[in-house]
């Protein structure tokens, strides 16, 4: 494949020798360079990709698309001089892959919760349905049935036409992706093309990079700007930032509600803690999911579903079905009649929603002891909310270490601490290990009582000064309830 079959007309401000360069792979990591290969310099948030343009050439890249020419060019080497490095990648990896969106049925959801039991659950259901599908998601990426590790919620344009590649190539028609903030600000899913958009909620998340709420708003919205016009955009009008999602996109506008007048509308009926009985555009339908929060996740399904075409018999079905997603208020009950629920949330909206959903179902003479953390290096501003949100609404809490990252674990409590108000800090506890602030929130429960560990969900692992070391939530669960019984 030459540089011209991948470059879209009007891309490139010059190109700086052989416009017919063959190019055998893309990339934007120069460690990764191979011969012939086309690399990309990328300014990021850490280093700038411009830095990196000798030693790629060194290690055998022959073109290089950039922002801004090197002082020395070398002979042999195309340059490709472009406005966006980031945007251009995103570009050229749809075409060198061959476009491989378009040749599927590719809904995207973005917003802060939510968009990992849907994705998840939308995909299982095609499986279920007969159909062949991809998923790209936090947890896992799924080609048909193969299992890919997930790095990020949305992966890098490479990997991500790739990964798109290769569903096509073995038949799906269908995939289901989350669509993160980052991502769009970073032109990671520029070039595809898009079936449907999903909203689903917006809260307060991720402003160590966005830095405001109206620029995290805004890369949200972003992705619903550039839907084609063939494309629908389903929006939460729940949500007070759901119609402004989409009040620019040239896609065909749908909502739903469990509140108000809309396309598609739920009502939650009764709920239990095995589960909840809906009543879906005038229709009951039992789900073994529970909460306010997953009746908004079910109606986004169906709602995905009827869109595409399916009967609405059949989706109703298909929600009546589904299983819980890994770390998404799972749980784990003890011989002595405790229950724990092990769940991702890690917003102080995802935590309210968990707990609030927790309180509808105990009775009075139950007490809910909740353990939470917060991850390091990342927004700080959420912590004092997540501790003050775990106080106000729980018997006990226990503020412990989520994944510290490169921050000392103090320094995270201390900051989830200040959040708490002195009326109720008697009933606050801090246990910096982990396990042993789960073990204590098993010692202090009493028979029905309800555990919350919440922060980590699906995830097998704690981050620790670079080094992930192996810890599951549910596992250590397990093992001290099957000690508590020994």
């Amino acid at each position: 494949m030459n540089i011209n079959d991948i470059l879209p007309e009007k891309l490139a401000k010059d190109i700086v020798g052989n416009g017919n360069q063959k190019v055998s792979a893309l990339t934007f990591d120069s460690r990764n360079v191979n011969p012939n290969d086309c690399f990309f310099a990328i300014r990021g948030t850490q280093s700038d990709g411009h830095s990196y343009i000798e030693q790629a050439i060194e290690k055998g890249a022959t073109t290089v698309v950039c922002e801004e020419l090197p002082k020395g060019k070398p002979e042999g080497i195309t340059f490709v001089l472009v406005e966006n490095s980031s945007l251009a990648l995103g570009l050229m990896a749809s075409l060198f892959y061959g476009k491989p969106s378009e040749k599927l049925k590719l809904v995207g959801i973005t917003g802060t919760n939510g968009k990992t039991t849907t994705v998840t659950l939308l995909y299982k259901l095609m499986l279920q349905f007969g159909y062949k599908a991809g998923l790209i998601s936090t947890v896992a990426n799924y080609v048909n049935d193969t299992k890919i590790d997930a790095t990020h919620t949305t992966p890098d344009p490479i990997t991500l036409n790739k990964l798109l590649k290769q569903m096509v190539d073995e038949g799906c028609e269908y995939c289901f992706m989350e669509v993160s903030s980052h991502a769009v600000v970073q032109n990671r899913i520029a070039g595809l093309k898009f079936t449907g958009g999903i909203f689903s909620n917006i809260t307060h998340d991720h402003l160590d990079y966005h830095k405001t709420f109206a620029e995290y708003i805004k890369a949200k919205k972003r992705f619903f700007d550039e839907l084609p016009s063939d494309a629908f955009a389903l929006t939460n009008m729940d949500d007070r930032n759901g119609m402004v999602m989409v009040q620019n996109t040239r896609a065909k506008v749908y909502t739903y509600s469990l509140r108000s007048m809309a396309d598609f509308r739920c009502k939650v009926v009764e709920s239990h803690f095995d589960g909840m009985m809906l009543n879906v555009d005038g229709i009951e339908v039992w789900t073994r999911l529970i909460g306010r929060f997953n009746a908004y996740n079910l109606l986004a399904i169906y709602s995905t579903l009827t869109l595409l075409g399916f009967d609405k018999n059949d989706a109703l079905t298909g929600i009546s079905s589904v299983t819980p997603v890994s770390g998404r208020f799972e749980y784990v009950r003890s011989d002595n009649g405790v229950t724990a629920v092990v769940d991702y949330a890690h917003t102080p909206d995802a935590l309210e929603n968990v707990i609030k959903t927790i309180n509808e179902i105990k009775t009075d003479n139950q007490r809910l002891i909740t353990v939470v953390g917060a991850g390091g290096n990342r927004d700080k501003t959420k912590r004092p909310v997540m501790a003050r949100v775990a106080a106000e609404q729980s018997d006990i809490v226990i503020l412990t270490s989520d994944n510290p990252r490169f921050e000392d674990p103090e320094d995270i409590l201390k900051d989830m601490k200040s959040g708490v108000d002195a009326s109720l800090a008697k009933k606050v506890v801090t246990i910096t290990d982990r396990r042993e602030a789960i073990r204590t929130a098993c010692m202090l429960a009493l028979k029905g009582d309800i555990i919350l560990v919440a922060g980590k969900g699906h995830e097998t692992y704690q981050e620790v000064k670079g080094v992930k070391h192996h810890f599951d939530d549910k596992e250590v669960l397990a093992e001290i309830f099957k000690s508590m019984q020994a």
